[in-house]
């Protein structure tokens, strides 16, 4: 009814629509809009939030999620429109308007033509003995997966019953949210222990995102982390485009992207292979309007990701695509099967070759507004006035960028390149251990989030020690920086 009401809105206004006729995930939006040439695009989902949230999330003509001047200029002319428009509340209205369109039948093929571009390894696809167990976690992940398995001539994963139509309660889940972890994916492992399943792929209920598992030799369960993946993938993508691009030039107009709080893999791949790296703000709203800018200046992107398992892996939907993400990651799998090789093994070939990076992030949760601004307030004063941090316990700080204020020390005019945002808090703390920190407010839920990593040069490979370092900077981080105490945090 949601989406009915805000097509009646633009129809009674004259506008044409197009209205999925059935409940589609959240990257055939921004598709559709690309796809259609239309000027803007809706999509109604409280994705992995909690039952009783709602959402809109408003994407432009260029495919990508709103960002300024277009949100300022949505907000306004909400505040000038406070007065709902007199059959606002009828959706009845547009059943019988020309101006109604439903774009499900054409987009649901088009679509999956447009994925199979990404698709190198159809043979080895159809001949796999690798069986993949799939969750939608009660959203709309199922159908779409399967036909996505179908485009790429793998067989459909198995669908774990209880979670695989749409409901609205998530009644198997305390949150719907892969990202969680373990907690959402006990139904899961036990399908894929009955079934003898490897690998389990995991949508949030909007399908946009993707959480993937894999069975160990000991027998465990490793879920990797989106940072994890989204080395993996990165490295598959490049891999792919390399075997299928012999010209040595076009290098140079290859880009990746991932946002400034997800790991630094890609830069260290890139610097090893040639292609360009680039990092933007949290979200994917500025990876897809940054991946847009490139493509319109003949670039290729060929992948972006942020750690909250967010990929974007086929330049037809400029934002996070679970659809998409899970069939590539299976013919990933597939493909290394056929080396005798799991995931885990070449997630540590591509930390081998292009540098270990480790990373390690969580939040504190905080109600009160005052507590966050007052803590942010210290680290900016914290030995006297505008004078940050020098260290943090044992670790020597070597650079920071806030991007709350525009400051950057590694800059020659410090000031920073990212665009910044004094509505939201974000500084980055880099150490001369190579350990990089960042400390940020969230834009939807009560938590100052920390999100931090080690990287070390190829051939250092004492993970141990490494972890080690990193969890003694996290240490450090959350009792000299945080005060959880202090804070009551």
């Amino acid at each position: 009814r949601f989406a009915r009401l805000a097509a009646n809105t633009f129809i009674s206004q004259g506008v044409p629509v197009y209205l999925f006729s059935d409940i589609t995930p959240t990257p055939f939006v921004p598709y559709t809009v690309t796809h259609l040439k239309l000027c803007a695009g809706i999509m109604i989902t409280a994705s992995h939030n909690p039952k009783q949230d709602n959402g809109y999330k408003v994407y432009w003509e260029n495919g990508a999620q709103i960002i300024s001047p277009h949100d300022k200029g949505i907000s306004q002319a909400i505040e000038e429109n406070q007065e709902p428009w007199p059959q606002a509340w009828d959706d009845k209205l547009i059943d019988s308007s020309l101006l109604l369109h439903d774009p499900y039948a054409t987009v649901n093929k088009e679509y999956f033509k447009d994925i199979q571009k990404q698709c190198f390894h159809r043979n080895i696809n159809k001949e796999t003995n690798l069986k993949f167990v799939h969750t939608s976690v009660h959203g709309v992940g199922h159908k779409f997966v399967q036909l996505a398995f179908k485009a790429f001539d793998l067989s459909p994963p198995v669908a774990v019953p209880e979670q695989k139509d749409p409901d609205p309660e998530f009644p198997t889940v305390k949150y719907p949210n892969p990202e969680e972890g373990k907690g959402v994916l006990t139904l899961s492992f036990a399908l894929a222990e009955k079934d003898g399943a490897k690998i389990i792929l995991a949508n949030d209920p909007d399908a946009d995102r993707l959480a993937v598992a894999e069975k160990q030799e000991s027998g465990e369960w490793k879920v990797f982390s989106g940072n994890e993946l989204g080395a993996l993938l990165g490295w598959w993508i490049f891999t792919c485009w390399k075997n299928h691009n012999k010209d040595t030039c076009a290098i140079k107009d290859v880009y990746m992207l991932s946002s400034t709080v997800s790991s630094k893999i890609l830069r260290a791949i890139a610097l090893k292979e040639g292609f360009h790296f680039e990092e933007t703000l949290t979200g994917f709203k500025w990876m897809g309007n940054r991946a847009k800018q490139l493509m319109d200046q003949g670039k290729a992107v060929l992948f972006a990701f942020e750690e909250a398992i967010g990929y974007m892996c086929c330049p037809a939907v400029l934002d996070k695509d679970g659809v998409s993400a899970a069939v590539i990651t299976a013919e990933m799998a597939s493909f290394l099967a056929t080396r005798n090789l799991s995931l885990s093994q070449q997630l540590k070939a591509v930390y081998d070759e292009y540098g270990l990076h480790i990373t390690k992030a969580s939040y504190f949760i905080c109600h009160d507004p005052k507590v966050i601004q007052q803590l942010f307030d210290n680290l900016r004063n914290f030995d006297g006035k505008n004078i940050y941090p020098k260290s943090c316990g044992r670790f020597k700080v070597s650079g920071i960028r806030d991007l709350t204020t525009g400051y950057d020390s590694s800059q020659p005019d410090q000031k920073a390149i990212l665009p910044t945002s004094k509505s939201s808090q974000m500084i980055t703390f880099t150490f001369a251990n190579g350990g990089v920190a960042t400390i940020r407010t969230s834009g939807t839920e009560p938590k100052i989030k920390y999100y931090s990593e080690l990287c070390a040069p190829p051939g250092n490979s004492d993970v141990e020690q490494l972890k080690k370092e990193l969890d003694e900077l996290v240490n450090a981080l959350e009792k000299y920086f945080f005060q959880p105490e202090k804070n009551n945090l």
